[in-house]
């Protein structure tokens, strides 16, 4: 009777759970860098913006009067304190679903592995969007990377429920 159970292996054995933990490594950093960003733009509420850009830009010995400087003055000048708090609750609430990605995948859950493949594959259409109109090199390996997260994981994902499908009905196999 006992040989007739579906073997389950322990989660750091299963194959592919050296990646599955560096996916969710990767997503845990991604996580921790959004609520540092969040932390930065609620740190900006209350200031003017553009002090604060051109303090920055003396400190790292960027030249006056640099275009990218003087076009980011322009930009920042028009944000309102309601469009950073907007701005800082939306990066709170991305880090959060990265740290929760992330977290299950490190534990080896399955719902972590679904939750990536769903919340990663619907970004991709915004990250083609931005390289369409607005491409760079740092937009392209960022979208590499998240399409082939996707795929490693939809893949894995439909492997182990054909396996499940089996172990259920070795009949039918």
């Amino acid at each position: 009777m006992i040989d007739s159970l579906p073997s389950r292996r322990a989660p750091s054995r299963q194959p592919g759970a050296v990646l599955l933990r560096l996916i969710g490594g990767f997503k845990i950093l991604k996580g921790l860098a959004l609520i540092a960003a969040a932390v930065s733009v609620f740190h900006l509420i209350h200031k003017n913006i553009a002090d604060v850009i051109l303090k920055w830009s003396h400190r790292l010995h960027i030249a006056p009067g640099f275009f990218f400087v003087e076009r980011l003055v322009k930009r920042v000048q028009s944000v309102t304190e309601r469009q950073l708090v907007v701005l800082a609750v939306v990066l709170l609430i991305y880090s959060a679903m990265f740290l929760i990605e992330g977290t299950g995948l490190l534990l080896m859950k399955h719902w972590a592995e679904w939750m990536t493949v769903i919340t990663t594959s619907g970004l991709i259409p915004f990250e083609v969007y931005e390289m369409v109109h607005r491409p760079s090199w740092f937009k392209a390996i960022t979208m590499l990377v998240n399409v082939v997260i996707a795929l490693y994981l939809a893949e894995r994902v439909r492997r182990e429920a054909v396996e499940r499908h089996r172990s259920v009905n070795p009949i039918e196999s």
